[in-house]
C-alpha cells in the first residue's frame, strides 16, 4: 500500500541513518513532479501543503489527487498538513485524507503548546491512521506567511522536549535548533547540531520511538544535512527551492519564447525542473532504493 502516514516511514529512516523528503508544493505540476522523482530514485517521500495553498487549492481535491497517484505509485507517500495554526482545519484535513498533521502552536506558552497539540494528537489518532508532527522552539524566517525574526527564534530545551513528546503523545517531533525558513543569509548557518544529537539521545537513545524532523532545508550545505541525519534528522522540508524552482524556470521560459502560447510546454519544463530538485535532495538525504 502507498498511503502511509509519516511516521510509519520515519522510523525506517531514523534507525537506517537517513532521512525522508518533505516538499511543500502549490499546484498539480510540483505534486506530480516530487512523486514522479521519488519513483525514479525508488525512495519514500511526503508530500506537503501549507495552510495557505491547501485553503486555495481545497483539501478534499488534494487528498483526491494524492490518492489517486499514490495507490498507483510503487512507493510510499505521506500527504503531510504543514506549519497549520488552527486546530479546526487541522481536524479538517485530518478528516479530508491528509496523512500526517502538523500542529504548530510553537509560539504559545509551553502549556498552551502542550494543549493544542495533545488536542490534534488525541483528535487525528481517533480517526485513523494519522500520525502527527509538533514543533517546540520557533523557526525563524517566513513559512506560509507567518514571520519570526531571527532575534526572535528560540531554540528547544532538551528537557522540555522530552516532557513535550510524553505529554501531547506526537509521533514526530520538530525541535527548533536554528534553522531557517526562506533562504539563508550566509553559507555557514548557525545550527545547534548538538541540540539535536542531545534530544535525540534523550527521546530515542533506547529504540526510534519519536523521529525528529528538520524544518528550513532550502540552502543547507550538503556537510550539514549530513550531520544532522546522523544526529537524528529523519525527515527534511524543503520549501523555498522548490518555490524559486518553479517561479524562476516559468520566467526564464515565458522570456526565451514570449510570443508561444503552449501552457503544456511551460508545465513541461517546470516539472522537470522540479524533479530535478528533488531528485537532487532524495540523493543527499540518502532515501534512494530506500522504498
Amino acid at each position: 500500500m502507498s498511503i502511509v502516514n509519516a511516521k510509519e516511514i520515519m522510523l525506517e529512516a531514523a534507525e537506517g541513518k537517513y532521512a525522508i523528503g518533505a516538499f511543500n508544493i502549490t499546484n498539480l505540476i510540483q505534486f506530480e513532479a516530487v512523486v514522479q522523482a521519488a519513483i525514479d530514485k525508488k525512495a519514500p517521500v511526503i508530500v506537503q501543503t501549507s495552510v495557505k495553498p491547501s485553503k486555495f487549492l481545497n483539501r478534499d481535491v488534494l487528498v483526491a489527487i494524492y490518492r489517486t497517484l499514490a495507490e498507483s505509485a510503487p512507493i510510499p507517500i505521506c500527504l503531510h498538513l504543514d506549519h497549520c495554526t488552527e486546530i479546526d482545519y487541522c481536524k479538517q484535513c485530518a478528516d479530508s485524507g491528509y496523512t500526517n498533521i502538523m500542529i504548530d502552536a510553537s509560539k504559545q506558552t509551553f502549556e498552551e503548546n502542550i494543549r493544542q497539540t495533545r488536542e490534534v494528537a488525541e483528535y487525528c489518532h481517533s480517526v485513523g491512521n494519522i500520525s502527527v508532527e509538533g514543533e517546540l522552539g520557533t523557526v525563524s524566517g517566513v513559512e506560509d506567511q507567518v514571520k519570526v525574526a531571527e532575534d526572535e527564534a528560540q531554540l528547544a530545551n532538551p528537557a522540555q522536549s522530552v516532557e513535550f513528546v510524553e505529554r501531547t503523545g506526537v509521533d514526530i517531533f520538530a525541535p527548533a535548533i536554528g534553522t531557517a525558513h526562506g533562504v539563508y543569509k550566509t553559507k555557514n548557518p548557525k545550527v545547534d547540531f548538538e541540540r539535536l544529537g542531545k534530544i535525540n539521545q534523550m527521546l530515542n537513545g533506547g529504540g526510534v520511538k519519536t523521529p525528529l524532523v528538520v524544518h528550513g532545508g532550502t540552502g543547507l550545505p550538503e556537510d550539514y544535512i549530513q550531520r544532522l541525519i546522523e544526529m537524528g534528522g529523519a525527515k527534511f522540508n524543503v520549501s523555498t527551492e522548490l518555490k524559486h524552482t518553479l517561479i524562476d524556470t516559468t520566467y526564464d521560459y515565458i522570456s526565451e519564447k514570449r510570443t508561444e502560447y503552449d501552457p503544456g510546454k511551460v508545465d513541461a519544463v517546470v516539472s522537470g525542473a522540479i524533479r530535478k530538485v528533488v531528485a537532487h535532495w532524495i540523493d543527499m538525504l540518502g532515501s534512494a532504493g530506500k522504498a
